[in-house]
């Protein structure tokens, strides 16, 4: 049973990935993305997920996946932006080295696009995007011991950053 060095949480747009990638490069230790595992499992993309199936599906995927990767991986791990939704996602996150990479609505909205793959954003992408940051916010908070903000900051900053509560 292995644990991850770091889990990375975070709304869309807030460089889960890219940060997860550079951290886990910078430790010599695997990333693990749980939004690839839920399209490894369902055979198609998120967006299609949530098209053909529902969100429902999606969502049970999702704490499937972040519960197998919770006890299997012990690299750097990514969760989606939905996952801490789960109650059962945050219980399990306790005892973790949890990371909320904080963004604004601006860099968010700049960083994700129209968001024409991300479902969740699919109507009134930027209304959307603003109530799921401030219905997500006090989740992220509650989950991480370390917040790290990522507004109009470059990656490298936020990578050593994220770095410095590694041990």
């Amino acid at each position: 049973m292995s644990r991850p060095v770091l889990v990375l949480v975070g709304p869309p747009g807030s460089g889960k990935t890219t940060v997860g990638l550079r951290v886990a490069e910078q430790l010599g230790v695997q990333f693990r993305d749980t939004d690839h595992d839920v399209e490894a499992t369902a055979g198609k993309s998120i967006s299609e997920l949530f098209l053909d199936d529902g969100e429902p599906v999606f969502r049970e995927l999702e704490r499937h996946a972040v519960a197998e990767a919770l006890r299997d991986h012990d690299g750097v791990l990514a969760l989606g932006g939905g996952a801490v939704l789960d109650p059962a996602t945050r219980q399990r996150l306790a005892g973790h080295h949890v990371v909320y990479l904080s963004v604004g609505l601006a860099d968010a909205a700049r960083r994700v696009g129209l968001a024409r793959d991300r479902p969740i954003l699919a109507l009134n992408p930027r209304a959307q995007l603003h109530h799921l940051l401030e219905e997500r916010r006090p989740l992220y908070e509650s989950v991480a011991g370390v917040t790290v903000h990522t507004e109009k900051r470059g990656i490298d900053a936020v990578v050593t950053e994220v770095l410095s509560g590694v041990s």
